[in-house]
């Protein structure tokens, strides 16, 4: 891996308080995301945070949407200012951006690209919940894209440890340099 931190940013993805109460120890997880959001912090890089969000009444998600239409009628009377709250143990400071999407993949429905060109951004680390939702989807998009990418393996988590581990080892690292915080924080 290339040890240049210049022109990277921190993905910190899906991190809502209401989507980690559904995950059982997610407190070394959060602990884990913490630190490589101190580390990004305390060398200059960028951290921006994704959240899945929409509308009042959802009218973005289509019947034709398997994964979100199972829920649009269950959370249709859900405050979506409640749903997007950033998880305190690794919330923004105040001025880091937050961007919201649409769908699984970070760039779907959202602003991230024009804010990554913006910042000057060709390096992208990836953290988030869930390893084979939205950092799969937003790891396939932006090597399409072109960006340099690393996942950082213990800040990123799935219900189904077995998909996490085959994701990190055999998948990500075709696309991805795949490494721990820990790992990340020395280069």
């Amino acid at each position: 891996m290339e040890s240049n931190k210049q022109n990277a940013a921190l993905l910190v993805m899906d991190m809502q308080t209401v989507i980690l109460g559904r995950l059982p120890n997610a407190k070394e997880f959060t602990d884990n995301v913490a630190k490589a959001i101190t580390h990004a912090r305390n060398t200059n890089i960028p951290v921006l945070y994704v959240v899945v969000g929409f509308r009042p009444g959802m009218p973005e998600v289509s019947a034709n949407n398997k994964g979100f239409a199972a829920n649009k009628e269950r959370m249709a009377n859900t405050s979506m200012d409640e749903w997007i709250k950033i998880d305190p143990s690794v919330a923004p400071l105040p001025g880091e951006v937050i961007v919201t999407k649409r769908r699984i993949s970070a760039f779907t429905g959202s602003d991230l690209e024009v804010l990554l060109r913006a910042f000057g951004i060709q390096h992208m680390v990836l953290t988030g919940i869930a390893t084979s939702g939205v950092v799969l989807s937003t790891l396939r998009e932006a090597a399409d894209k072109d960006y340099r990418l690393t996942v950082l393996s213990d800040c990123c988590m799935d219900m189904d440890p077995e998909v996490h581990h085959v994701l990190t080892t055999k998948i990500f690292p075709r696309q991805a340099d795949v490494i721990t915080a820990e790992e990340w924080s020395k280069i």
